[in-house]
């Protein structure tokens, strides 16, 4: 099968408004309920789903939606589409996910793994047609856009999930129902650290990193556009610039502030996860960063963001400080705790609590010998795609559904925002300000570019 491209639709229209024309046979849909969405009932009570993103990261979503029905891909390299397409006989094929969207009346849902600043685009036009969605992290590539996504997701009342799969992880659990228990007394400072170093820096930084792409600014001239991809629909909504091999494809683009945050909201999405939940945390008082000088295009190797949050119910105020690359808390430097290269650290009145993915000590540990956990509160989840899949048919609550993540994505984009512009920033979460750094609001409500519109 032949995949759809621009060359099909060149009117193919750009913004919300002109979208939801093209697509005003789903308009029906919208009074309906959030499981009677599912389309593909008369399937063997199958879920109809659109992957966006094929042959990239939504290889995951692919693989875990096997029970169900594929019935639409996209990828705007048209050779690992047809590479996949090839396994899925059945699924229509589109470079283009604007033309995927204006055909989905017979998909219930769809899942978003493109580069990050596209994330917004897909997911927004998505929910629009009230399908369930899916998202890659980080939610989005801006702040506004992920209060656009937010408030469309509250209307559309839908099943969403971004992901972060360690959410569902049963470790993630256990560490939340200790720190929410009061295992270690309430909470007044929590540090998240990874040693992963991709993004600007010294050669002899690259080097001693062991990078994967050694990148220090952006380069003369192209390299030739790879066979089957369409390189003006990868560029999307981000300034136009030739195509070179540090940009394309992942995860090199992901480290140019163009297409994606860095190792801050990629990484981040998944670490900063446990203390935002287990602290219950929302909106940050003020943000602060430090690394070296920052680049005009490439994101850091190394930085530290410290956010300050104020009192949630009975939970003091409490201090977080992230860290990548070189960076470290001074708790690890100093060797007071087991030396984990990727870890979340809660320090409390009563101990401290050390995480990474799959396990968790309590510290001091003579001191805990004898301690009696409480007992298990969070759910055991079917895993973090399924528990999604579930809640399609279901409408019952995901773990980190779009209100969720779009709070977690904003704070881990704040963190970039106060780097980026070398000021400590006075948040005010109701208008999306920084109150004291103007300058900060061209990042907030990034621009687009070649005629694109996201509302």
């Amino acid at each position: 099968m032949k995949p759809s491209s621009l060359l099909d639709h060149p009117s193919l229209p750009l913004n919300r408004r002109s979208f939801l024309r093209m697509s005003a046979l789903t308009t029906g849909a919208f009074m309906l309920d959030a499981p009677a969405l599912l389309r593909g009932q008369n399937l063997n009570n199958k879920i109809g789903i659109g992957v966006i993103g094929a042959g990239g990261r939504g290889s995951y979503a692919i693989q875990q939606s096997r029970s169900e029905n594929i019935v639409a891909l996209c990828d705007v390299a048209e050779d690992r589409l047809n590479k996949i397409g090839e396994k899925h006989p059945q699924a229509r094929r589109y470079v283009d996910f604007r033309k995927l969207l204006d055909e989905a009346k017979d998909i219930d849902a769809i899942t978003v793994a493109t580069a990050e600043h596209t994330h917004a685009f897909a997911t927004y036009w998505a929910l629009q047609q009230r399908k369930h969605v899916y998202c890659e992290k980080p939610l989005t590539h801006s702040v506004l856009e992920a209060r656009i996504i937010a408030e469309a997701a509250a209307k559309a009342k839908v099943a969403t999930q971004m992901g972060t799969q360690n959410h569902a992880n049963p470790n993630y659990h256990r560490v939340v129902e200790l720190v929410q228990s009061g295992a270690i007394g309430p909470v007044r400072e929590a540090h998240v650290w990874v040693s992963r170093a991709w993004g600007w820096q010294t050669p002899e930084e690259a080097k001693a990193n062991k990078d994967i792409v050694s990148v220090q600014d952006r380069p003369e001239g192209s390299s030739p556009v790879p066979p089957g991809l369409n390189w003006g629909l990868f560029i999307g909504p981000a300034p136009q610039r030739v195509f070179h091999e540090v940009y394309w494809p992942g995860p090199k683009w992901y480290r140019w502030w163009d297409f994606g945050s860095g190792t801050m909201s990629d990484m981040g999405s998944h670490l900063i996860d446990l203390p935002f939940w287990a602290l219950k945390l929302r909106d940050p008082l003020t943000i602060e960063s430090e690394g070296p000088p920052p680049h005009a295009e490439i994101a850091p190797a190394s930085m530290a963001a410290r956010y300050t949050y104020g009192p949630r119910g009975e939970m003091p105020p409490v201090t977080v400080t992230w860290y990548q690359g070189t960076k470290k808390p001074t708790y690890y430097t100093e060797r007071k705790i087991p030396q984990w290269g990727m870890a979340i650290l809660f320090v409390g009145d009563k101990g401290m609590l050390l995480a990474d993915y799959g396990k968790h000590v309590l510290l001091p540990e003579e001191k805990f010998q004898d301690f009696k956990r409480p007992d298990p509160f969070i759910p055991q989840s079917p895993g973090h795609f399924a528990e999604w899949l579930a809640a399609c048919r279901t409408g019952q609550p995901t773990g980190s559904n779009f209100d969720y993540a779009a709070a977690l994505t904003i704070a881990n984009h704040l963190g970039n925002i106060a780097y980026r512009i070398g000021k400590k920033i006075e948040w005010d979460p109701v208008n999306l300000k920084a109150k004291n750094a103007p300058e900060a609001d061209i990042i907030i409500r990034k621009p687009y570019h070649n005629g694109w519109k996201l509302v």
